[in-house]
């Protein structure tokens, strides 16, 4: 498969042309790649007018996961907020209410694309709400919800896999979605390498109409590039202006170095990396059980995740990343319950050993015993668009109660709000915010 990108700008940077066009740096070597950090100069296409060489890698890239692909170098964000924006259009132009049933474990991204877009959002949750972080929706129970709602939703929105490595049955729900004739969008950002398995799980293949996929979580991809999805069994709108909706969230100056990497990802894919994947998701199964019979509780079914309940093994999940960190093990996420670990066929069976050593290394402890608390079901008092443009003030959590939320500010990871703007602070949304560390809070003034 050729790097039609990558191509390109590497004879330029041979070309040693004086270089009067942005970046400032002008190619001379501050950091060490600045030759092949260019902007749009002749040849180079635009990546929202694609016509070329981006235009050319896209394509490539559509080839391998069988599907129309779009490039994003920022990030499932930029996707998320595409997403939307396609989804009420669409809903537009066949008289349907702007409307969106969502799993509660959504990204804020999602939340700010409710914002931007002003569409309603009709808040799916799991039977088992024993964590803001997930919230598997099961095609019996996304069937409920749509009949039991006044108003059908245009689109179903889905996390999965979520931070905890939690799959949903996309297959189950996408029957679900066409059945009812409604959109099924799905936030794929920890799931590209899905595609690749042996048997594909990623969200296209599973009926999904659009998904995001996050190339820089799973795949050798540079942070921030991703990719947008289009199901080919799609209405040709969507692929259509995809484009046009990618543009409203998006820099007029992309990263050329984050399309080169996503270019370059494409010959990597093609030239044997599903072999490569197949034999490490032999391995990673091979830890998850040796963890297990070491005492370890394990959560989530996504292959390339191990999830631990450290409080089971004695710890706060802060407390264990510590205890890692100090071995040489950098986890992706903790909290108070879990210690979140992201594999790749890049760590290796090395890798693998050097993380299960340093897990059973730690002394099991006696089990702390503190639940999580209850998801929150949160009522609404405006839209999540009036609350986010209304004017704010920032108050003590634990005075919070009967106000309402107006920004959602949370970091990244995990990046799940407790609580959505629009919404009136209850005693157990109090809890919440304790128990996560958040002691304040802005709320509508």
């Amino acid at each position: 498969m050729n790097t039609p990108i990558c191509d390109f700008v590497n004879e330029y940077a041979k070309s040693k042309a004086e270089r009067l066009h942005m970046p400032g740096h002008k190619g001379m070597p501050f950091l060490g790649f600045e030759a092949y950090d260019i902007t749009e100069i002749n040849g180079a296409d635009s990546l929202y007018e694609a016509d070329g060489i981006i235009a050319q890698s896209e394509k490539n890239a559509g080839l391998l996961f069988g599907c129309n692909t779009f490039y994003s170098t920022e990030g499932s964000s930029q996707c998320i907020k595409a997403m939307v924006h396609l989804a009420v259009r669409y809903a537009k132009t066949k008289g349907k209410a702007p409307l969106i049933a969502a799993g509660r474990n959504a990204h804020k991204a999602f939340m700010n694309a409710l914002a931007l877009t002003d569409c309603g959002v009709m808040w799916l949750y799991p039977e088992d709400k024993n964590s803001y972080l997930s919230c598997k929706i099961t095609p019996d129970g996304l069937e409920k919800a749509i009949n039991s709602s006044e108003t059908k939703p245009a689109a179903v929105y889905v996390t999965s896999p979520d931070y905890l490595g939690n799959i949903t049955d996309l297959k189950g729900v996408s029957e679900v979605c066409k059945r009812h004739g409604i959109l099924l969008l799905v936030d794929n950002a920890h799931g590209a390498y899905l595609k690749f398995l042996p048997r594909s799980l990623h969200p296209i293949d599973c009926g999904a109409d659009i998904c995001c996929d996050s190339a820089h979580k799973t795949l050798p991809v540079l942070t921030g590039g991703a990719y947008l999805h289009i199901s080919k069994d799609a209405d040709p709108f969507f692929a259509e202006n995809a484009k046009d909706s990618l543009v409203l969230y998006g820099s007029t100056s992309p990263s050329y170095l984050i399309l080169q990497s996503l270019d370059k990802a494409n010959g990597y894919i093609a030239d044997g990396y599903c072999e490569k994947l197949s034999e490490f998701c032999v391995e990673a199964p091979k830890a998850k059980e040796k963890l297990i019979q070491n005492g370890f509780t394990l959560r989530g079914d996504e292959p390339l995740k191990i999830v631990i309940k450290t409080k089971a093994h004695g710890y706060y999940g802060s407390e264990f990343a510590g205890i890692l960190k100090d071995k040489g093990i950098i986890c992706e996420f903790s909290d108070k319950d879990f210690v979140v670990f992201m594999l790749t066929p890049e760590n290796g069976s090395e890798g693998l050993e050097k993380l299960v050593d340093a897990l059973v290394s730690i002394p099991q402890k006696e089990k702390i015993i503190e639940a999580e608390p209850v998801i929150p079901v949160l009522s609404s008092a405006m839209s999540v668009r009036d609350a986010v443009f209304s004017p704010c003030e920032t108050v003590d959590t634990a005075q919070s109660k009967g106000r309402i939320l107006a920004q959602a500010n949370i970091a990244c990871p995990p990046a799940v709000p407790v609580a959505v703007c629009g919404e009136v602070i209850a005693e157990d949304a109090i809890n919440c915010f304790e128990y996560y560390g958040i002691n304040q809070i802005k709320v509508v003034r």
